[in-house]
């Protein structure tokens, strides 16, 4: 067994990760030309190629992973060295959150096949992440009181309401997956390219992760605290739910007639 494959085996067994988690860090270590033997100069290799095509947020979550994976090499004296220790995490620039506009939604829960409407659904009238759309099954779901139970990161799991429109787009109940309405369950990296990808064919502007904002921003409009908001969105700080309420400021609205009057 390699040493990549014995990692991941520890993170499932003594460190209980979510399949998911690990089937992540799997697809990221799998980007590494033999991380086992690699050297610092091929990891700094590695992290300069990473930037012709993925996000500042993205290659920092594969740092992350790869990071994880040699301190675990450290520890259990596979290797002596780190070789991302030159290497330093992005700074992700500031930005004000954008979300999916009601038109757009409307758009894609009435041109999108039932498997990407559901997701898209999800997305944007539960605000959970697209991994956690991907692996909700009707058992997590109680018509009744109109709640599902959402696990999240490192397993953790929440409680998320569901209004009537959300269960109208949801149902029938198949007893299996909710998002494909079998048995069968997609990845969250596969749902996540296909729903982007429809998303992109149907003249949206948008990400799955995009319905999430709208889902945030719409909570904060309403007044809800942020507390509360980030407990339903499973932000382990309300300083990613700040995001959101900054978006709703009302004083602009107070500003911009101010100029005009």
């Amino acid at each position: 067994m390699s040493l990549v494959d014995q990692w991941l085996e520890w993170l499932e067994v003594d460190r209980a990760r979510s399949k998911n988690t690990i089937s992540t860090y799997a697809r990221t270590l799998r980007t590494v030309p033999d991380p086992a033997t690699a050297t610092r100069e091929d990891i700094e290799a590695w992290w300069r190629e990473r930037a012709a095509t993925l996000s500042i947020a993205s290659r920092n979550n594969e740092l992350s992973a790869l990071r994880q994976f040699y301190r675990w090499c450290q520890r259990f004296e596979h290797r002596e060295d780190d070789p991302t220790a030159r290497l330093d995490a992005l700074k992700l620039p500031g930005r004000v959150s954008r979300f999916v506009g009601t038109a757009d939604l409307k758009r894609l829960l009435s041109t999108l096949p039932d498997d990407l409407r559901r997701a898209v659904a999800l997305g944007a009238y539960s605000g959970i992440r697209v991994s956690e759309a991907a692996a909700l099954h009707w058992r997590d779901i109680d018509s009744d009181s109109r709640r599902m139970v959402v696990r999240g990161k490192g397993d953790k799991e929440r409680r998320v309401g569901i209004s009537v429109t959300l269960l109208d787009q949801l149902l029938p109940d198949v007893g299996g997956n909710v998002v494909t309405g079998t048995d069968h369950e997609y990845s969250g990296h596969y749902l996540q390219n296909k729903v982007n990808a429809a998303i992109k064919g149907a003249g949206v502007d948008a990400t799955f992760h995009k319905l999430r904002h709208r889902y945030g921003y719409k909570a904060a409009e309403a007044g809800i605290p942020i507390t509360s908001i980030a407990n339903a969105m499973g932000h382990s700080s309300t300083t990613t739910t700040a995001g959101y309420i900054a978006a709703v400021d009302s004083d602009l609205d107070r500003i911009a007639e101010a100029a005009v009057s």
